[in-house]
């Protein structure tokens, strides 16, 4: 609006430079609340009418026009500014609501347990939402610590409510039931009351019992979980077979059978979704999960996988396509 003022005053009203003070309205209506854009608006009619009266075009049709636009544009920027003040209430009440559905959800697994130290990453798809379908559970029971990673087929609120069905049921199982398998049959009735059609969830489940130096694992058509070891060497956890995810009819497909592998003081395991595993980046590359063992070399379970989540970020070079969840489990070496 100085701009204005200045061009019209040296320039002279002959280049017809003053309808442009509607700009400053026009802008304010972006930026700042409705009292700010009430003033700027009062202060862009009043130059207006200022300049209008020093160019003696007060009584001619041009400077009418002109009072009229910047006062239309002031208005309309008023409105603007209320209506995405209003918004932005709204949108900071349903983050909100989403963050305490996350916590009931998605609650923080136990920093330790015994022998072992555990960290959690999670990443949604949906920025205004921070929620999805990926979930992740950490349980002690009477026999050890049990765990649980997965994916629910889908987006949107279906597959959160997917996954509350899940991690409620592991809730409950993991702490009830004598093994993972009963666990695992627990969780497919848990969704054959729920799941309709032929949707479906991937999950790992993991079991660490104390004093034992081998975790137990079943792999419900989930990512296998990523070994790594003290001295820097890495392989996946691959299941003996493909088995189906749950919620489909096992007895259509290869049931899930448990395997023991290694995890000895020292040692880390990586459950991740295929949020991680799948990112790729513009040239269609594949995040190469299993070149970033170095990253997870930080003291803190909790650094490390923030190195992990950023160096995720910089391969995709943008907001991430799909959800993705992390959970790192240490031996601890005391």
């Amino acid at each position: 609006m100085g701009i204005v003022v200045l061009v019209d005053v040296f320039a002279g009203p002959s280049i017809g430079f003053l309808p442009m003070m509607a700009l400053g309205p026009a802008f304010a209506g972006l930026i700042g609340n409705v009292r700010r854009s009430v003033v700027i608006g009062a202060v862009a009619l009043a130059l207006s009418l200022m300049l209008s009266i020093f160019n003696s075009q007060v009584d001619d049709r041009r400077g009418y026009t002109t009072l009229i636009s910047v006062a239309g544009v002031a208005v309309a920027g008023v409105a603007a500014t209320a209506m995405r003040k209003r918004r932005e209430a709204e949108l900071a009440s349903v983050r909100s609501i989403a963050e305490a559905a996350q916590r009931v959800l998605l609650r923080p697994v136990p920093r330790s347990a015994g022998h072992l130290r555990a960290a959690v990453s999670y990443t949604s798809a949906v920025a205004e939402a921070r929620i999805g379908g990926d979930l992740y559970e950490m349980v002690t029971s009477p026999t050890g610590v049990r765990i649980i990673v997965g994916d629910v087929q889908g987006k949107g609120l279906e597959a959160v409510e997917t996954a509350a069905v899940v991690v409620g049921a592991f809730r409950e199982a993991a702490y009830d039931e004598p093994d993972l398998m009963a666990v695992g049959k627990r969780l497919e009735r848990a969704l054959a009351r729920h799941l309709l059609g032929e949707k479906f969830v991937t999950a790992v489940l993991a079991e660490v019992r104390e004093r034992d130096e081998e975790a137990t694992l079943l792999n419900f058509g989930h990512p296998a979980p990523l070994m790594i070891r003290p001295d820097g060497s890495v392989h996946y956890a691959e299941p003996p077979e493909r088995a189906v995810p749950l919620g489909l009819d096992i007895e259509d497909g290869q049931a899930p059978e448990p395997h023991l592998v290694p995890f000895v003081p020292g040692d880390q395991m990586l459950f991740y979704t295929d949020g991680v595993s799948e990112a790729r980046d513009r040239t269609n590359r594949f995040y190469p999960l299993h070149e970033r063992g170095v990253l997870l070399k930080e003291p803190d379970p909790d650094a490390a996988l923030t190195a992990v989540r950023l160096d995720l970020a910089d391969h995709v070079g943008g907001p991430p396509h799909d959800d993705a969840a992390m959970l790192l489990l240490r031996y601890r070496d005391e």
